[in-house]
């Protein structure tokens, strides 16, 4: 008979043990373990799933400087853009605290009519945001218009998201637990190994903003891109655990929990 418990739905069904090969009950002095007709009776389980989500904001910040000079001699295009590139680099480094691997720089020198254009660009990489506005806000007060710094861009590293990952994963295991022994206490039973653990399903999606479709994605504040870029992670976890207790019954329990 189905036995409701709030929130969760509880099952308990009783089933028979089973009847050995030669026709009689396995509890019967007649079988003994160990002989061919004896067959070993389920033990009691308790079956839970349970679920969890998680989120992280993004530890990483990508910052790209575009920035370009056109004179009529070559020397003086490429110069123009390199005292601009040293400085940018320079204030990286005193300002961010930005080391050589975390900055890259590509470079392209072509000739239009009778002039040369020297263009540039610079991809900066940042763990903490508040020197990134630092960083920014300066270039933008001592280089002006000489530069074009594009919005930053948010992102996960690749050890952010596999520990978001496992920590959801681990939540959920701890979910299905707590709900089994709960079931069981209920009951005045206690709580054994378990048998089996098995992920159903797991879900990533980011952040979203309520009023995204009216800001162009160029016009978000930085709080609404930090907003966008959080990463949630849901997991569903189905276990199978063992019920310790009274033993010395002719029925075995099975408690299905949905």
């Amino acid at each position: 008979m189905p036995l409701s418990l709030s929130p969760a739905r509880v099952f308990a069904e009783l089933v028979p043990s089973p009847v050995g090969r030669n026709g009689t009950d396995n509890d019967s002095p007649g079988v003994a373990k160990g002989t061919p007709g004896f067959v070993q009776p389920p033990g009691r389980e308790v079956h839970v799933s349970g679920t969890a989500e998680l989120s992280a904001g993004p530890d990483r910040a990508k910052v790209t400087i575009h920035l370009r000079s056109k004179k009529p001699e070559a020397c003086a295009a490429r110069s123009s853009v390199t005292r601009r590139l040293d400085y940018i680099a320079q204030t990286a480094r005193q300002r961010g605290g930005i080391s050589v691997e975390n900055v890259t720089v590509t470079k392209n020198f072509s000739r239009i009519d009778n002039a040369y254009k020297m263009e540039a660009e610079v991809c900066i990489t940042f763990s903490d945001f508040e020197k990134m506005q630092d960083v920014c806000n300066f270039l933008v007060e001592k280089l002006d218009s000489s530069v074009i710094i594009s919005p930053p861009h948010f992102y996960h590293t690749v050890e952010t998201m596999d520990n978001l990952r496992r920590q959801v994963c681990l939540a959920a295991i701890g979910s299905a637990q707590q709900k089994a022994q709960e079931v069981c206490r209920l009951f005045g039973q206690s709580l054994g190994k378990p048998l089996l653990i098995r992920e159903e399903e797991m879900k990533e999606w980011e952040g979203h903003l309520e009023n995204h479709s009216i800001n162009p994605s160029n016009l978000l504040s930085l709080r609404q891109r930090l907003q966008s870029a959080i990463i949630y992670v849901s997991s569903k976890m189905f276990a199978i655990f063992e019920i310790k207790g009274e033993k010395k019954r002719k029925h075995t329990a099975l408690l299905n929990i949905n």
